[in-house]
């Protein structure tokens, strides 16, 4: 009801400015609101975004292709909330979800109540070139997941990060950077979290999660961040390079992809088992070239679920690796070209058969990442045997 209450305030107090035709210096894409206190002691940027989104899919072992299923969608559909609070060097952001897949996933451990929440947290740079993150945030795992649905190259993320990523959880981060030359910059970041997911309400019901992540920048740092961008939007005109690797371990994990998933519940609680998840990555951008490549692995101590008598429950923790290669070309006009492979390898006891899927994209960049249309089709494999046709279509608006 709060939440309500505060969503309202705020699209009245935007249709009163319309209304009364109040001019304001923020630029398109630049958020809605931007201000800060005349005494400096606190600033505000207040943004919305929105995706829609046209899926069409055929099973093309279906003899009947004429008779894809199609599905319309506001895919994402977001309030962001950013500034400092009393120093620059204490930050915080708030973002929201609004759509139906943002809120979904509701459970007896989330109080059966929408997930509202994706960010909460604050940032406080405390020391040189430490940063202490606290609250509800990404975990530092691979890079397509930590680029935002905001600034993705294709449609929506690939399979890998579907099935593998360890997305976000409620806890603190310390993150570092320091010049190994003038150009080579290092980044670290370790962060111990909950081990469940975002917008947990219950406590904690196994052990925790540790994650640390390991970036290398020999050629110096991205324009705009580039490096958690899709696309080279920014044209690098030298080579721009980022080696990473990801180690997460998730002690005593009550859910079957480590803190995503579905929990392991047995007759008398839940199964425990310890899951590690290895990410490695890279990102090259040169000349409206880009490419991205991610590797994950999962592992488990015991991936079978099993009842106090060794009773299988029927749950399985997702055992396995996948491989994403994803590259571009951005033309001088602004359409660009994209390809995408990746495949899923679930250890056997998993049960799955290897899945493929290649993806052909098309966008046209508007204005950059905030006003942009995309496209793309995508077959998948089982196996070896075709088993899938899906095209996308999507609008992206971001204020």
């Amino acid at each position: 009801m709060k939440l309500k209450v505060i969503i309202t305030a705020l699209v009245l107090s935007i249709s009163y400015g319309i209304n009364a035709q109040e001019i304001t210096e923020t630029k398109f894409g630049k958020g809605i609101l931007n201000v800060v206190a005349k005494d400096s002691s606190w600033s505000m940027k207040f943004a919305a975004r929105m995706q829609f989104l046209s899926t069409t899919g055929w099973d093309i072992n279906d003899d009947d292709f004429s008779s894809p299923e199609t599905n319309f969608l506001v895919r994402r559909a977001r309030l962001k909330f950013g500034g400092f609070a009393y120093s620059p060097k204490l930050q915080y952001k708030i973002e929201l979800g609004l759509s139906n897949r943002d809120l979904s996933g509701g459970s007896e451990f989330t109080s059966n109540t929408p997930r509202y929440i994706l960010d909460a947290v604050i940032k406080w740079n405390f020391y040189k070139n430490f940063t202490l993150w606290a609250g509800q945030t990404k975990l530092p795992g691979n890079v397509e997941r930590v680029i935002s649905s905001a600034n993705m190259q294709l449609v929506d993320r690939s399979r890998l990060n579907s099935r593998f990523n360890i997305d976000r959880d409620l806890g603190v981060q310390l993150r570092h950077h320091f010049n190994l030359s003038n150009k080579f910059l290092v980044r670290e970041i370790v962060a111990v979290s909950q081990g469940e997911g975002r917008n947990i309400t219950t406590g904690n019901l196994g052990g925790h999660q540790y994650t640390g992540r390991l970036e290398l920048l020999p050629f110096g740092t991205f324009k705009s961040k580039g490096e958690y961008k899709g696309a080279d939007l920014k044209r690098e005109q030298t080579p721009k390079l980022m080696l990473a690797a990801t180690y997460d371990f998730n002690a005593n994990a009550v859910k079957n992809r480590s803190n995503q998933g579905d929990y392991m519940i047995t007759n008398t609680g839940f199964y425990e088992t310890n899951i590690t998840t290895l990410f490695v990555d890279a990102v090259l951008k040169y000349k409206g070239f880009s490419f991205m490549g991610e590797f994950a692995d999962r592992d488990a101590g015991d991936a079978i679920a099993v009842e106090e008598d060794g009773t299988p429950t029927g749950a399985i923790v997702q055992v396995g690796n996948a491989l994403n290669l994803q590259a571009g070309y951005l033309f001088k006009n602004n359409w660009e070209v994209a390809g995408r492979y990746t495949n899923l390898n679930y250890d056997a006891v998993v049960g799955k058969a290897l899945e493929e899927q290649y993806t052909l994209g098309i966008s046209k960049y508007v204005a950059g990442h905030n006003l942009k249309v995309q496209s793309d089709i995508s077959y998948t494999t089982e196996n070896g045997n075709g088993s899938g046709l899906m095209y996308r279509l999507q609008f992206d608006i971001h204020l």
